[in-house]
């Protein structure tokens, strides 16, 4: 089975700040996403709202309220409290826990392995607990699979960008490999195996091979694409190469 696309639309939002008011809306790429035939929208809302703000994600979560059973939706970001207050307001399908380093413009790394296990494991208990879904954002690293199971993830999501890194110098097959005996791991142990950060539809065919791959998360590669395509085109694009 295809891995499933899941579409970040945080740079709709950052074009829209950029100049204040509401255009370009959020809720009608999200329409044109979904209608494009993308099974899940990804979300990403920062403490500074730069891009997505919490009157987006309230808005976002109503407009796919109807379509719960087709479309997920998916909140990602670093467990403060005000994120976690609004997973338990949504209740997405799934929330991503991803580590935030003061002044990054986008995630770095994935969680480190020292991160205590019982304070995040408090809080995967907690989502757990209102039924979302918690995936964790790691490296391909076998011993952060261990650690992602330990605290308590249904999913790890890989970051990606080592393997676009690796693919753009020649050595996609090899980094691939590396990146294969952490999902093989992660599926042994009993998790679920997500993806994303710098996938494109170049490096996109090769990565797409992973095995037990369940959904990529891709924003700004795809939006970047559809500023020369359309976003409908953009999307279906995307699909079509996991398909393949």
């Amino acid at each position: 089975m295809a891995a499933r696309l899941s579409v970040n639309v945080n740079k709709v939002a950052t074009l829209r700040n950029a100049r204040g008011g509401d255009v370009p809306s959020v809720i009608e790429a999200v329409r044109t996403i979904v209608a494009a035939g993308a099974p899940g929208i990804t979300i990403h809302p920062r403490a500074d709202e730069r891009h997505i703000r919490a009157a987006d994600a309230r808005a976002i979560a109503a407009e796919l309220a109807p379509l719960r059973e087709q479309i997920e939706f998916n909140i990602e970001g670093d467990p403060r409290p005000d994120l976690l207050v609004m997973v338990e307001e949504l209740r997405p399908h799934q929330c991503t826990l991803v580590p935030v380093r003061p002044g990054e413009i986008t995630s770095q790394a994935g969680w480190p392995t020292d991160t205590s296990r019982a304070e995040l494991g408090a809080i995967t208990t907690r989502l757990h607990g209102l039924g979302v879904r918690v995936s964790l954002f790691i490296e391909a690293d076998l011993e952060a699979v261990r650690w992602a199971r330990d605290v308590g993830a249904q999913r790890i999501e890989l970051y990606t960008e080592p393997f676009a890194r690796a693919f753009a110098a020649g050595r996609g097959e090899a980094e691939l490999a590396r990146f294969a005996a952490a999902a093989e791991l992660a599926h042994d142990l009993g998790l679920g195996v997500n993806a994303g950060h710098d996938l494109d539809l170049d490096n996109l065919p090769l990565f797409s091979r992973l095995p037990h791959l369940d959904e990529v998360s891709i924003g700004h590669a795809l939006i970047s694409h559809a500023l020369f395509v359309g976003l409908d085109r953009a999307v279906r694009d995307y699909i079509a190469v996991l398909v393949e």
